[in-house]
């Protein structure tokens, strides 16, 4: 049964350590929640200036390896060690000025159009490796032996033309079976077998009514009936709108197929093409496919329980950042293609009144030349695919994916789970887990800032790395990071099917790693079930000192994008709104004043369970400073090291907070609009003029007639926090009759 109601997003963080910010949102009864949480996790990127575009990817047999299809260049990468990427080889293989300049001269770019993007890799054998690039869009292909290449050739038919368009490719049995276009304009597709072997001539199906402006995403193979699959989304000129509607499909074609006697010749006698509706319950559908991924089943089951799990999007724009996830069974596929068939008559599709027991089927090389007319008339099957559960597993209103990738583990309770690696078009990998009452998004990650025209992921599972090509290179992601959750609770919310807290170590593990007893809840996340006797790990004791009336920022970070944040102080247990400001970045902002000096802790609550994100101090400093440079210092204490840290804070420019006495209580007060002012000496100065004034009369009456002396005179200056004395001579001469008037 597919659940799609919830979706959950636990935590975030970017490539290189830094956390992005997100807001959550709701559709259809979907709760999406994006935004910080996990500790720094950099990530291994390979990437040099004068390569660009690593965009094709291919793993060797032992995962050792990885082959990278770039712009002029086939690389070599070691990838065994864990965390590490360095370049063994690399192959240049650039257009001659001459093959440019034909090019350019077609009215296509130097820079961008007209290099040669590698987009077919694939092993043809244990030694030879086939890869077919762009080459100034005029495709040239090549066998490499330790990417030493032996000889190049034509590669129409095997990659396109234009470096960004979509195409597949899959090696069977040394074969290659290529889903592409075959012209300079990108008008003609093409769906081939090349390399044939043992006699066997090339076959393809080129025609505009077999494929009608297909975008090729993916393609798979079944061993077990000799079937290569292929998907993509074309018009679908069986529907009859005024828009141009677009169709998901899947299409067949049988490994060994070699062509008809004498119709169909060198072409497929076993193409047929079906829709893929990925469509939730009273909603348009999602009709364009964007990537798929095939996930082996489980051991035990026959290959009639192989997964497509597809990305798919949609073309109105009510639904244009939106994209859902629907998985299909290769048994569901078989069954669509053995059913019925319309036939293309008269410019238009109808359901074919007999049904031809040879439509969709393998070995009619030697069929009649009737029984190949109905194959030429009718490949479009009649029944639609229905996804697992007839509706979507994933359906996000905000996120708009374009590459998938899939693995099934079991959990600590031995349970299978499906994992799912999803690509955005903002640069976001989501990590997400299906489970019985929806979608679990465990982790994301920003892998790419700009956005990529050509990207693709590709899945180690003997390894446990996800690998991701952009223009800006290549990363390697690892499936799970279960260090980073540094408690039992943290642990056991991740709701990570790869991960689970180890009472005997007291760390948080791979489930794998963990001897017994491995302390997991993928479906609930029951912290209080799982987490008994398991200490919480106690935030660090933060020691702020702070002047009078300078700014002091508490930040306080969630544990997951899923957890709440709230802020208590041993004063008061709700925090009066005008002394106290909540940044969107859920830090705590107010006045150091007498009182707002105290203890406050940042509590986060998630699934009912609550702990202590942070704890400080926030105490009068004892060294004064010049209140027109505000500085806070913060000590932070740990057990094992105690060190000091100042930090400069800033004034929101819409705050304006106002001291709360011992005995005025938040809702006595009615008027706080005054601006909150530091504390003055003005009294003092006041009272010190009148007595300078005092002295300065009676010295003037007692010497009247004398010569002008020197007096010292002592005024008491106000600081900050403190008072000084300083000596001020002045110079005062007597007035008299002769000189009063002069200065």
């Amino acid at each position: 049964m597919a659940v799609w109601s919830t979706i959950e997003i636990a935590s975030s963080v970017d490539l290189f350590g830094r956390y992005a910010n997100w807001s959550g949102s709701r559709f259809s009864g979907i709760m999406v929640l994006i935004s910080t949480g996990l500790p720094e996790r950099p990530l291994p990127l390979f990437s040099q200036p004068d390569i660009k575009n690593t965009t094709t990817l291919l793993l060797s047999d032992d995962d050792s390896t990885l082959f990278v299809g770039a712009q002029d260049a086939v690389l070599s990468l070691d990838v065994s060690q864990p965390g590490v990427i360095t370049m063994k080889t690399k192959m240049e293989w650039k257009p001659p000025p001459d093959v440019l300049h034909e090019c350019t001269t077609k009215g296509k770019k130097e820079t961008t159009d007209c290099p040669n993007f590698v987009r077919v890799l694939q092993p043809i054998n244990a030694t030879h490796l086939y890869a077919c690039g762009t080459f100034a869009y005029n495709p040239h292909d090549t066998y490499m032996v330790r990417l030493f290449p032996r000889k190049y050739n034509n590669g129409k038919g095997c990659c396109p033309f234009n470096p960004y368009q979509r195409n597949t490719a899959i090696s069977v049995d040394g074969e290659l079976f290529t889903a592409t276009t075959n012209d300079f304009r990108g008008n003609t597709p093409m769906v081939s077998r090349q390399l044939s072997k043992d006699g066997r001539p090339d076959v393809s199906q080129d025609t505009s009514v077999t494929l009608n402006e297909p975008t090729f995403v993916s393609s798979a193979s079944d061993t077990s009936e000799g079937k290569v699959y292929f998907f993509f989304s074309e018009v679908g000129n069986e529907y009859s709108f005024l828009d141009e509607f677009k169709v998901a499909r899947v299409a067949q074609v049988c490994k060994d197929d070699s062509g008809g006697e004498r119709i169909l010749q060198n072409r497929w006698t076993s193409f047929a093409k079906a829709e893929l509706l990925c469509r939730p319950p009273k909603e348009l559908p999602f009709n364009i496919i964007q990537d798929v991924f095939t996930l082996a089943p489980s051991e035990g089951y026959s290959t009639q329980d192989i997964l497509f799990y597809g990305v798919f999007t949609s073309q109105w724009s009510v639904a244009s950042g939106q994209s859902a996830v629907c998985a299909f069974r290769l048994g569901d596929i078989k069954d669509v293609f053995a059913g019925n068939y319309k036939i293309f008559q008269n410019h238009q599709w109808s359901p074919r009144m007999d049904k031809s027991s040879n439509l969709g089927k393998c070995g009619l090389a030697n069929a009649s030349d009737t029984t190949l007319m109905a194959v030429k008339e009718s490949f479009l099957a009649s029944g639609s695919v229905h996804p697992i559960g007839s509706a979507p597993v994933l359906n996000s209103p905000d996120q708009r994916y374009s590459r998938i990738a899939a693995l099934r583990t079991k959990a600590a309770n031995g349970q299978d789970y499906t994992i799912l690696f999803l690509l955005s078009e903002s640069g976001f990998l989501h990590k997400a887990v299906l489970l019985n009452k929806g979608t679990h998004i465990i982790e994301e990650i920003q892998v790419f800032r700009q956005p990529q025209l050509v990207k693709n992921i590709l899945l180690s599972t003997s390894k446990g790395v996800l690998y991701v090509g952009t223009s800006e290179g290549v990363t390697q992601v690892p499936v799970s990071q279960c260090s980073s959750y540094k408690s039992c609770a943290q642990c056991v919310l991740a709701r990570d099917p790869l991960c689970g807290w180890d009472p005997a170590s007291g760390h948080c593990a791979s489930v794998s790693a963990i001897p017994a007893n491995a302390r997991q809840d993928v479906e609930h996340g029951n912290v209080m079930k799982e987490c008994q006797g398991s200490l919480t790990a106690k935030p660090l004791l933060v020691e702020v000192y702070a002047q009078l009336n300078e700014v002091v920022r508490l930040k306080c970070s969630r544990s997951s994008n899923l957890a709440t944040l709230s802020w208590k102080s041993a004063k008061a247990s709700a925090l009066p709104h005008h002394l106290f400001f909540h940044s969107g970045d859920e830090n705590l902002v107010f006045m150091a004043t007498p009182d707002t000096f105290g203890i406050y802790h940042c509590i986060s609550v998630e699934r009912g369970y609550e702990e202590t994100a942070a704890i400080y101090t926030v105490k009068q400093s004892v060294s004064p400073q010049a209140i027109d440079t505000p500085a806070v210092q913060i000590r932070i204490t740990t057990t094992e090291t105690k060190d000091q840290m100042t930090t400069m804070m800033e004034i929101p420019k819409d705050m304006t907070p106002e001291p709360l006495s011992s005995s005025e209580k938040p809702e006595d007060i009615v008027n706080h609009n005054e601006p909150l002012t530091a504390k003055n000496y003005h009294s003092e100065l006041v009272a010190v003029s009148f007595l300078l004034a005092v002295c300065v009369c009676v010295l003037m009456s007692t010497y009247s007639r004398s010569e002008p002396s020197r007096v010292v005179m002592l005024v008491r200056r106000a600081g900050a926090g403190s008072e000084r004395l300083k000596s001020m001579h002045l110079v005062i001469p007597w007035l008299s009759p002769n000189n009063s008037g002069h200065a």
